[in-house]
């Protein structure tokens, strides 16, 4: 436990393929864009549209981990692992993230059919090739330039354990008391944060992990994910009906913070958190 006042680093996780379970490593190299092999690759339909926990919440029970030379060695229940390789240079395919639409380069067939079995539907693995310049983060929040990855919206989410401690406080005194206490996974942070008071992250204007600056933009709002439970892929009603009677602004249901970096670099478990701002 870090001593009392004094925030830290508690926890990284990054996602290889978006919407599967993803690693907690001990350190991460943080990029422009987000940290390191972190939703790089991704799901489209057959329409090229981006398909995820929302739709597909057995997505859960997959897992994707990192290899060393960039690509991904994928699990799921039933299926053989599958390991596959950055796609080499090739024609690029357009598709589309939630309201962006990006050019991405198609993974191989085999992993077009390893995903297509597993779900039920015709699905296709897509790979984020230069993230530099591919996909600009909402210019309403960041600066020229700025790009992220396959992630939501924004490079970095960032949660903290006191705020998580609070609203499973609000949902024991709630209407689903048994669906409580709900474990982090469910909000599917980069960065948790220990040491910090609850709901403090809402007034964060720029933060530093270890020595790497961050600009914590916008609130993160909350979709159907968050009720997924992340070991079964079973679905109830929390947090979303606590977070819409006690954290709820205009339609969005808040949760965590959104971050872009300032600078790149290294970043582990059990770095100092300073509040810059």
């Amino acid at each position: 436990m870090p001593e009392p006042g004094r925030a830290v680093l508690q926890s990284i996780h990054v996602y290889p393929v978006k919407s599967l379970a993803g690693q907690a490593p001990d350190s991460v190299v943080v990029e422009p864009w987000g940290p390191a092999g972190d939703r790089r690759w991704m799901l489209v339909d057959a329409a090229g549209t981006v398909v995820t926990q929302r739709q597909q919440p057995r997505l859960a029970l997959a897992g994707a981990e990192a290899l060393s030379d960039g690509g991904i060695r994928l699990s799921a229940p039933g299926c053989e692992p599958l390991s596959l390789p950055v796609p080499g240079p090739a024609d690029t395919i357009g598709v589309r993230l939630f309201g962006d639409k990006i050019e991405v380069v198609p993974a191989s067939a085999c992993a077009h059919e390893w995903f297509s079995t597993y779900l039920g539907t015709d699905v296709r693995l897509v790979h984020l090739d230069d993230p530099a310049r591919r996909r600009a983060i909402d210019p309403r929040f960041a600066r020229p330039g700025e790009t992220v990855s396959l992630a939501d919206g924004y490079p970095l989410l960032v949660t903290t354990t006191a705020s998580l401690d609070a609203l499973n406080s609000l949902i024991a005194q709630g209407d689903h008391p048994d669906e409580g206490p709900l474990p982090m996974d469910r909000f599917r942070p980069s960065l948790v944060v220990a040491g910090a008071e609850p709901w403090a992250e809402d007034d964060w204007l720029r933060i530093a992990v270890g020595g790497i600056p961050f600009r914590v933009v916008k609130p993160c709002g909350r979709c159907v994910v968050t009720t997924t439970d992340q070991l079964t892929a079973e679905r109830g009603k929390e947090p979303l009906r606590t977070l819409a009677r006690h954290r709820r602004v205009d339609s969005d249901l808040l949760f965590g913070q959104n971050l872009i970096p300032e600078l790149t670099g290294v970043i582990r478990v059990g770095d100092p958190v300073h509040i810059l701002e």
